[in-house]
């Protein structure tokens, strides 16, 4: 009996405001509440409320048949407490049906996976806590930033007692095998359920576009290439962000129609049926083991870590920040801690990105910056002033190009 595991990501990074080199030293406030709070209540409005109506509406017509599964970072649900709380509320609401999974991630969206793995697991451990104060559950699935994974990863998130990971499809890693079945960890026990990448860019990336051979995609279309999975596979994985429904895919497209018609097209097929990641980890055994010989992203084409690191700005960027730590950890303020941890956010290095993605426009979307050196020299200035006078570190480099 094969089944469908939608997962959704839900996040937005708190941005930093202009910080000029002149600003150092004099401002210890770095993000730009006005901008937070006014993307994150555009969002809400257009994706996250309307959204999680529908999926209330779906849940309650298939009567426990559909179900769905988030991850919500740590700095989205601040910002939801603090500018639009009714967001969480109707996540709330949708934690109560028990047909939503909430799993586990970095609480700030950091690639501490990368860097520091003292810090990774410490966020893992603070944004678990929120998730059981929240909605009462105990993640039991991981799902790691951008879904990076790979064979040095994985065996941490195994000792913290989690029983799967979610990760990238890729090609490359899969070989001749297929996304549709669920794989372990070599010499361990974690599991991997795998995006279909594929199934999911269709709905995720190319819903609306018109140039695309098989626009216009209908929910009936999407449920047959589905079926077609039957006999040579176990589950379909559909992980994207949330905002693919109403943000990135905007409502006149069709979007959210797509999403309330899609599960009875599942459905109707007998066989078939929804499960949360965990669910598909009890129901169906690993059919080997998979090993990961590089760093998978789902970040575009390349599936790999170079939309954060693949330059010299991002690489200069990431080896400061992370190289805080032991002195941040050391002086125990939580107040600063707070503020390092929010400058780990990987869209600070996402934004300072040279390179072409096939999905570009929809990462742009929310980029603040008019370019990539922009975004490094506005980072750079607030890291110099978090460094010389938070944390009184002086004769440091200093240099921003």
């Amino acid at each position: 009996m094969p089944s469908v595991s939608f997962y959704f990501q839900v996040h937005q990074p708190l941005r930093l405001k202009p910080y000029s080199f002149f600003q150092i030293g004099k401002d210890h406030h770095y993000f730009d509440d006005r901008l937070n709070r006014n993307i994150m209540q555009k969002v809400a409005n257009k994706c996250y409320l309307p959204a999680n109506r529908v999926i209330r509406e779906l849940i309650d017509r298939h009567e426990g048949s559909f179900r769905v599964a988030y991850s919500l970072t740590g700095v989205s649900v601040e910002q939801m407490v603090k500018y639009c709380p009714e967001v969480i509320e109707s996540f709330i609401d949708l934690s109560k049906t028990g047909c939503v999974e909430f799993l586990a991630e970095t609480y700030y969206h950091s690639l501490a996976s990368i860097y520091d793995e003292t810090e990774f697991r410490q966020q893992i451990h603070k944004h678990t806590r929120m998730i059981e104060t929240l909605f009462g559950q105990k993640p039991t699935v991981f799902r790691n930033t951008e879904l990076v994974a790979s064979d040095q990863i994985a065996p941490i998130i195994e000792s913290m007692g989690y029983e799967g990971l979610l990760a990238e499809g890729a090609d490359d890693v899969l070989g001749w095998r297929s996304p549709h079945f669920v794989y372990q960890r070599p010499q361990g026990k974690i599991k991997y359920l795998l995006k279909s990448y594929r199934l999911s860019d269709d709905v995720a990336f190319r819903f609306s576009n018109q140039g695309w051979n098989e626009f216009p995609l209908t929910a009936p279309k999407f449920a047959s290439w589905v079926h077609k999975i039957s006999g040579s596979g176990d589950v379909v994985n559909l992980f994207m962000d949330y905002e693919t429904f109403g943000e990135h895919q905007w409502a006149s497209t069709g979007i959210f129609e797509f999403l309330r018609t899609l599960p009875s097209e599942i459905l109707r097929h007998s066989d078939w049926s929804f499960l949360t990641p965990s669910q598909v980890i009890q129901r169906y055994p690993a059919v080997s083991e998979l090993p990961f010989n590089r760093v998978v992203s789902w970040a575009d084409v390349n599936r790999d870590l170079t939309a954060w690191q693949g330059n010299h700005m991002q690489k200069s960027a990431l080896e400061q920040i992370y190289g805080l730590g032991e002195e941040v950890r050391r002086r125990n303020n939580p107040t600063t801690l707070d503020y390092w941890r929010k400058l780990q956010t990987s869209d600070h290095f996402y934004y300072m990105c040279t390179k072409w993605f096939s999905d570009g426009d929809v990462h742009a979307y929310f980029n603040h910056y008019k370019n990539p050196y922009e975004a490094f020299i506005n980072y750079m200035n607030v890291l110099n002033d978090f460094r010389e006078y938070v944390l009184g570190i002086k004769n440091q480099l200093r240099t921003i190009a």
